[in-house]
C-alpha cells in the first residue's frame, strides 16, 4: 500500500509515493512554464499549466514505482501559498494567477487598512494584510480588470485548483487558507467580518477542512487523465510551508525548520496562536489539527542564487558556485547582499525595497559576490528566527531543508549565524513529502505519530564560535543597510 503526495511549486509540480513507514518509493517532477513578469515585481503563472504538470508528474511517479494505481490508499496536496486563482460559472480559469511573490497590490493593502483600520484587520485574521497575500490580489483585479472581476464565481489557491481538477470539489485546508488574509486564524474559519467589510461574496470561497480530512475523491475524468484510480480519497493537505513542516517533523514544540527554496521560511510549531505585535512574522493555522505556527519569510532566498546563476554564470551548477563562495572569507571582504529581489516580508513588510550589494570595491571577485549572497540569505532568515525566539517560542535546534540543505558549506553557515545546532533529515522531499504524510495520517492516525515514525535526522552541524564571531560584524552591517536605504526605494 502507498500514499501519494503532490506539491504545486513555483518551478514545477512534484509527486512522490511513500509506504506506511514514510519511506519514499518514487518521485517525479514535471516542470512549469517560467513565471511571467510583465512589470518589475509582477509575477503570474497559468493554473492550466499546473494541471498539465500534475498529470505528467502523477503518470511519471506511477511508472517509476512500477505499481498499479489501485495500491494508492489516499492522496495529499500541497502548493505555493497565496496565489489567486479565479474561476467563472463553468469552472474555467478567468486569468493567469497572481502568485505568491507578486507585489503589485500595495494600493489595495493601503485601501483595506484605510477602510477597515489595521487594528480591526489584525483582530479578524491575526495578521496584517501584505501584498503577497491573496485578498489584495483579488482587489487588484477588481480595481484594474472589472470585466474579469464580474465573472468570478470561485476563488481558489493553487493546490486547491488542482484538487478541483482531480475531484470536482471546491475545498481548501486551514493552513493554506490562513495566507489569504480572509481567514480567521484563531477560530479556523473564513472571516465574515472581512468578507462583509470588503464586499467579498462568501459563496466565492471554498469549504475549509483540517489538513488530514478527506475533501473529495478522484473523479472518472481525472482518473482517465492521470492514471489514478477513480474514487481514491484526497485529503485537505496544506500550504507548502505547513506541508514542508510536516515533512520535517515540525509538529511539536522545540524544533524549528528553515526551508530554503525560491523563498526562505523559518517555521515554528505552537500549541496556541502566538503573535508578533509588529506583524513581522505570520501566525497561521498548522496542518496539524488544532495547532498553529509562526513563520518568517524571505521573499528572495534561493531566488537570489538562482538569479545570479541565470544572469552571470549560466553554465555553472549550484555546487560549483557554492564551492567558489567557500574560497572567500566570512564577511566577503566587507561585501553585503540584501536579498530583496521581490520586496521583502520579514522583518520589513516592505514591497518597495530592492536588492543590492553594499560595499563593492575593485578588489572584490565573483567568489565574494556569491558568498555575500549566501550570507545575506542566512542573515535574513536569522532576522525571522530572532523574532520567533523573542516571542518566547522555544528553539532547541533547527532542521534545514530545501536547496540550502544540499550544501555542506551553506549548512555550516546557517549553524554559525543561528548559533544553534542545524540538522538535516534522511528524506529531503519537503512539501510533497509532508503532503504524502498527511494522506498517510488521514482520519485514522495523529499527524504527530506518523512523523515520529517516518522522520529521521542524519547529520548535525554544531555552531563554530570563531566563525560566528566573524559573521557578527557582517550581520551588523546587513541590519544597518535597510534603514539607511529605505528613503531611496520610493524614488527607485
Amino acid at each position: 500500500m502507498y500514499w501519494l503526495g503532490i506539491d504545486v511549486g513555483t518551478g514545477g509540480t512534484r509527486a512522490i509515493l511513500v509506504d506506511r513507514d514514510g519511506t519514499v518509493k518514487a518521485g517525479f517532477t514535471a516542470p512549469h512554464e517560467e513565471m511571467t513578469m510583465l512589470q518589475p515585481l509582477w509575477a503570474e503563472q497559468r493554473p492550466e499549466n499546473w494541471w498539465d504538470a500534475a498529470q505528467a508528474a502523477i503518470r511519471g511517479v506511477l511508472a517509476q514505482a512500477g505499481i498499479d494505481a489501485g495500491a494508492i490508499q489516499a492522496i495529499g496536496l500541497s502548493g505555493q501559498m497565496h496565489g489567486l486563482v479565479i474561476l467563472d460559472d463553468t469552472g474555467a480559469v478567468i486569468r493567469p494567477s497572481l502568485i505568491w511573490c507578486d507585489q503589485r497590490s500595495q494600493p489595495q493593502v493601503d485601501a483595506i487598512n484605510a477602510r477597515l483600520g489595521r487594528d480591526r484587520v489584525v483582530a479578524a485574521i491575526a495578521n496584517p494584510v501584505l501584498t503577497g497575500f491573496t485578498l489584495p490580489k483579488l482587489l487588484w483585479v477588481r480595481d484594474n480588470e472589472p470585466a474579469l472581476y464580474s465573472r468570478i464565481r470561485k476563488v481558489l489557491l493553487p493546490k486547491d485548483y488542482l484538487r478541483y481538477c482531480l475531484t470536482g470539489e471546491f475545498a481548501s485546508d486551514v493552513s493554506d487558507a490562513s495566507g489569504t488574509a480572509l481567514f480567521d486564524v484563531v477560530n479556523r474559519r473564513w472571516s465574515g467580518d472581512l468578507c462583509e467589510g470588503l464586499g467579498i461574496p462568501a459563496e466565492w470561497l471554498p469549504e475549509v477542512y483540517e489538513s488530514p480530512q478527506i475533501t473529495g475523491r478522484i473523479s472518472d475524468a481525472a482518473a482517465g487523465a492521470t492514471g489514478l484510480r477513480a474514487g481514491t480519497p484526497v485529503v485537505g493537505g496544506g500550504g507548502d510551508q505547513a506541508s514542508s513542516a510536516v515533512g520535517n517533523g515540525i509538529v511539536e514544540p522545540g524544533i524549528v525548520s528553515c526551508t530554503i527554496g525560491t523563498s526562505g521560511v523559518v517555521f515554528a510549531h505552537t500549541d496556541a496562536p502566538a503573535y508578533d505585535p509588529a506583524g513581522r512574522v505570520h501566525t497561521f493555522c498548522h496542518a496539524v489539527p488544532g495547532k498553529w505556527h509562526v513563520m518568517g519569510v524571505t521573499q528572495g532566498a534561493g531566488l537570489s542564487l538562482q538569479w545570479f546563476r541565470n544572469q552571470f554564470a549560466p553554465s555553472h551548477d549550484y555546487d560549483t558556485l557554492t564551492a567558489e563562495a567557500a574560497a572567500a572569507p566570512p564577511g566577503a571582504h566587507g561585501l553585503v547582499w540584501l536579498p530583496y529581489l521581490m520586496g521583502e516580508r520579514t522583518p520589513h513588510l516592505d514591497a518597495s525595497c530592492r536588492a543590492a550589494w553594499i560595499g563593492l570595491t575593485a578588489k572584490h571577485r565573483r567568489a565574494d559576490l556569491i558568498r555575500a549572497i549566501l550570507e545575506g540569505v542566512v542573515f535574513s532568515q536569522n532576522d525571522g528566527l530572532g523574532i520567533i525566539t523573542g516571542m518566547g517560542v522555544p528553539v532547541s535546534r533547527v532542521r534545514l531543508s530545501g536547496g540550502g540543505a544540499r550544501s555542506t558549506f551553506w549548512r555550516q553557515m546557517f549553524a554559525d549565524v543561528f548559533a544553534c545546532p542545524v540538522t538535516t533529515l534522511e528524506t529531503q522531499e519537503g512539501s510533497a513529502y509532508g503532503a504524502a504524510l498527511l494522506a498517510l495520517a488521514g482520519e485514522k492516525e495523529p499527524v504527530e505519530q506518523v512523523c515520529r515514525r517516518a522522520i529521521r535526522e542524519v547529520a548535525t552541524h554544531a555552531p563554530d564560535p570563531h566563525q560566528a564571531a566573524a559573521y557578527g560584524k557582517a550581520y551588523s552591517a546587513y541590519r544597518a543597510a535597510y534603514p539607511a536605504l529605505r528613503p531611496l526605494y520610493a524614488a527607485l
